[in-house]
């Protein structure tokens, strides 16, 4: 056990001891391993956003978004502190050119703004940048 191992077995050894020990070690190498890094989800703040169940939380409240909400929350989420004009957050979200439709994206933003925010007239995640878009500030 000095050199290295965790445990060992003397021989004849009965086989339901040596599953129990292979069962046991597992049990300790899970529990006590380091987490994986998760990629699908986010958390900014009090915001925590899960990609594949596609739920949002707030300070662990869960939030209750369209799918198009969610995706530009996704889009400046994975980009915090990025700022992202009008047009950018149309054409990446709706995957098409703009012509004159930057005041859905107005009328969206506002909308998740009064989901996430505690005062969405004063946000603590989703700010504006005057004359140039909107970001996720950390």
């Amino acid at each position: 056990l000095n050199l290295g191992a965790d445990d060992y077995i003397t021989k004849p050894f009965n086989p339901l001891e040596l599953i129990a020990r292979v069962n046991s070690q597992i049990r300790r190498y899970t529990k006590f391993s380091p987490l994986k890094e998760n990629n699908n989800v986010i958390t900014v703040g009090g915001i925590e956003l899960n990609k594949e169940s596609k739920e949002v939380f707030v300070d662990g409240d869960n939030i209750r978004l369209t799918p198009l909400e969610f995706k530009i929350l996704t889009l400046l989420m994975d980009n915090p502190n990025r700022v992202f004009s009008i047009e950018e957050i149309y054409e990446r979200v709706w995957n098409e050119p703009v012509f004159n439709n930057v005041d859905t994206v107005t009328v969206h933003i506002r909308r998740i703004r009064e989901k996430i925010e505690i005062n969405p007239k004063e946000p603590r995640y989703l700010k504006v940048v005057w004359g140039i878009g909107y970001k996720i500030e950390k």
